[in-house]
């Protein structure tokens, strides 16, 4: 599925997704990646929702995003509710989402200039 418009220079973007790999600007990713508008993070550990944990959330709070979006494959999984809530005790907001809706929806924000962290996962046994 091909996401992108005409962008405007100065933030990443996913440009398009498929099952198997996202592309990010001109980069085909196919493992996990963490992707906010100033910066990508290739081979994030996190693979499949079970996975995010708390240590994976504490990681994500430290980079202080507003708003986590995290895609968690071709379907939408929810992860272990602990480490949910430790992003929300932070103020910080997340929302689970199938990873095309997540790219889809950073798009959107990342556009508005908002610090948006897109935290994608790629190539777990669960896909399917």
């Amino acid at each position: 599925m091909d996401l992108s418009h005409e962008r405007p220079e100065g933030y990443l973007f996913f440009r398009s997704a498929s099952p198997t790999h996202i592309t990010v600007v001109d980069r085909v990713l196919e493992r996990s990646f963490l992707l906010m508008p100033d910066r990508l993070v290739e081979d994030w550990p996190v693979q499949r929702p079970e996975d995010f944990d708390l240590a994976a959330a504490e990681a994500l709070a430290a980079m202080q995003p507003e708003v986590v979006l995290l895609g968690t494959g071709q379907r939408q999984v929810f992860p272990p509710r602990e480490a949910q809530v430790a992003l929300l005790r932070r103020r910080i907001g997340i929302e689970v989402m199938d990873n095309a809706a997540a790219c889809r929806t950073y798009n959107l924000l990342a556009g508005e200039g908002r610090r948006v962290l897109a935290a994608v996962m790629l190539g777990g046994a669960a896909e399917g």
